[in-house]
């Protein structure tokens, strides 16, 4: 459960986590849930996809805003610009800008589509 994921987060760092480390703990609950809608949907089960979909949604809740994708696209190309034109190397870079705002998933996404545009 979350809450125990937390207490374990909390004892691991041996102080009350920050809200950044909160978020972090929430997404990797979420990322959990993703998983296990895919994998229940590949075996029939929408009854149980549903119930991880909704869990999904309240975890959700519990999170800053998201960045706008826009945004994270601007520090792509800035970093490009910059000489970086690899995934990894650019991921590096703006990554730390969003950290506990935006998921990794979606910068490797927007990253990968400004490498194949050539952008920079």
């Amino acid at each position: 459960t979350i809450l125990a994921n937390l207490k374990n987060r909390e004892l691991e760092l041996r102080r009350t986590p920050t809200d950044d480390e909160v978020a972090e703990v929430l997404r990797k609950g979420i990322k959990l849930r993703r998983e296990a809608v895919e994998q229940y949907g590949k075996a029939g089960r929408q009854d149980l996809a549903g119930v991880e979909e909704g869990q999904i949604r309240v975890l959700e809740e519990f999170l800053p805003p998201a960045v706008d994708p826009a945004e994270i696209r601007a520090a792509v190309r800035e970093v490009i610009a910059s000489g970086a034109k690899d995934v990894g190397k650019v991921m590096g870079q703006v990554l730390p800008r969003f950290k506990g705002r935006a998921e990794g998933r979606v910068v490797n996404q927007i990253v990968r589509e400004e490498l194949e545009a050539g952008t920079g």
